[in-house]
């Protein structure tokens, strides 16, 4: 089973990917086809409701975190399970960093790349013809980037849809479908993005739903017709996060679900077991394993339970005496001595590292970042490389008194400093490793 492939992308966030994606995923799947969804940067909310779509596991593609071998491995693994793969755009198709050539994180690098044909999904309220003059912008502005269809979202009426339509086709490129405006099928969202999947009681209907109107409004036929097989160049070395450990105690939970899918496959491709618990349900890393991952989440919306869980406070203290334990993000913030809620409540948190955090004074940290290591550690050995990113809310109100664990750069590589912390075998960072440099 080799999958033929397209990308599913915007001239902008906001525009319908997320909606046109699921529709696409649910209503394939539902038709019976083994569809594989994947996700352009570095997001781990999309991916949970692909895998809720089509019954298979989502993962992410990043052309500036991941190396060019990294891309082809993955790819070349969900097409080969799949009869089609879509794969959800971030931002807008041509936005991303100032980089290296097709190095800059953005969804056009992939499309390039695998040759990849696009469907540019355009929200058209407010506007009419002037919609093909975008279209034509997009279309052009890079030769090897192909515009395969487009899709109207949030369109007002049959003649707003004939305007429209009838100015694209002027430009030989297919309008495959029109969805009405229709505030129900937009999901909620949160700081950090869509409310997450295992938070949606009724998810399933909804998904439904979403099939329902792919049927009526979209072109799947065409669509289908129009995907095309990845171009796959020979995979090399598998070079994400090495395992920190063989059995790796992985906190898994409501406050700890941020990790990205390819970390933890190339994890077992490495021979490591990875055993789950539930720092909420006062579930203890395993005695059995010899390292913890606490990885990111929302730790501040269940910062007074963790505050109070002894089973899990007190057996995390106990493994960290001897074996590593490592904290991203989320994770890192429950290491700390305490974690201010939204309100301004501070909660002590676990104190195997001395800072303290809070969401009450919010301010957005954004982006790529590169980091090296100060020292041997869960990520690797010291001098290594990792690159990965940053996204968070959350402020680090006092440093506390540990010993750096990366000398941090953005993806320009502009020095940003130390960051994270390092005592004893604990370590942590609000910067989320996704591969090796």
């Amino acid at each position: 089973m080799t999958a033929r492939g397209l990308l599913v992308a915007a001239p902008r966030s906001g525009a319908g990917k997320t909606t046109v994606t699921l529709a696409l995923l649910a209503a394939l799947h539902r038709r019976g086809l083994a569809v594989q969804g994947a996700k352009a940067g570095p997001d781990y909310i999309d991916p949970a409701f692909h895998e809720a779509a089509t019954g298979k596991a989502s993962f992410n593609l990043d052309s500036w975190a991941m190396p060019p071998s990294l891309l082809d491995a993955l790819l070349g693994e969900g097409a080969a399970r799949a009869d089609v793969l879509v794969i959800e755009g971030v931002m807008g198709l041509y936005d991303g960093i100032e980089a290296a050539p097709h190095r800059t994180g953005a969804t056009a690098d992939l499309a390039a790349r695998f040759n990849l044909p696009v469907l540019l999904v355009i929200d058209v309220a407010g506007q009419s013809q002037s919609a093909a003059a975008l279209v034509r912008g997009f279309a052009v502005h890079d030769p090897d980037v192909r515009i395969a269809g487009i899709v109207l979202n949030r369109v007002g009426s049959e003649r707003h849809r004939r305007l429209v339509a009838n100015a694209i086709a002027a430009l030989g490129i297919p309008v495959l479908g029109s969805i009405q405006r229709d505030e129900t099928l937009v999901l909620p969202e949160r700081h950090l993005g869509l409310v997450q999947a295992a938070e949606h009681a009724d998810l399933a209907a909804w998904l439904d739903r979403l099939a329902a109107m792919a049927e009526q409004c979209l072109d799947l036929d065409a669509i289908l017709k129009l995907a095309a097989p990845p171009h796959l160049s020979a995979a090399g070395p598998y070079p994400s996060i090495p395992p920190p450990g063989q059995r790796i105690a992985l906190a898994q939970d409501a406050a700890f679900s941020f990790v990205y899918p390819h970390v933890i496959d190339g994890w077992r491709k490495a021979g490591a077991e990875i055993v789950p618990f539930s720092p909420l349900a006062d579930e203890k890393p395993p005695e059995s394993c010899d390292a913890c991952w606490l990885p990111g989440g929302y730790p501040e919306l269940h910062a007074g339970r963790l505050a109070v869980v002894r089973s899990f406070r007190s057996g995390l203290a106990r493994f960290a005496a001897t074996r590593p334990v490592h904290g991203e993000c989320g994770g890192y913030m429950v290491l700390g001595e305490a974690l201010e809620d939204g309100d301004g409540v501070s909660h002590a948190m676990t104190g195997l590292l001395g800072h303290v955090t809070s969401f009450a004074k919010r301010r957005l940290h954004l982006g790529y970042r590169q980091a090296r290591l100060l020292a041997d550690g869960p990520l690797g050995s010291q001098g290594t490389l990792v690159r990965g990113h940053e996204f968070h809310y959350a402020a680090l109100i006092t440093p506390g008194s540990d010993e750096s664990l990366v000398e941090l750069a953005d993806g320009k590589g502009e020095a940003l400093g130390k960051a994270g912390g390092r005592r004893g075998h604990v370590t942590g960072t609000f910067f989320h490793a996704m591969a090796s440099a």
